[in-house]
């Protein structure tokens, strides 16, 4: 089936009939973006992560495991 035919066979059907058509093919849609992964990413927004993290004082300052190498 050609989609030139699909397409005549959904203008045949009374409105109401097409509206569920359409609710179905965003439905297989939907499906077909989970079953592959295909879902588009998200953009990240800036500054998510703030105030999970907290980092020392010293971070920069050289470890004592490491002293005898320095």
């Amino acid at each position: 089936m050609t989609a030139s035919q699909l397409l005549s066979k959904i203008h045949s059907l009374p409105l109401e009939k097409q509206k569920e058509v359409e609710n179905f093919v965003d439905f297989l849609g939907e499906k077909w973006k989970k079953e592959t992964g295909n879902e588009p990413l998200q953009k990240r927004q800036f500054g998510y992560a703030k105030g999970f993290f907290k980092m020392s004082d010293d971070f920069d300052e050289p470890l004592e495991d490491f002293k005898d190498y320095m």
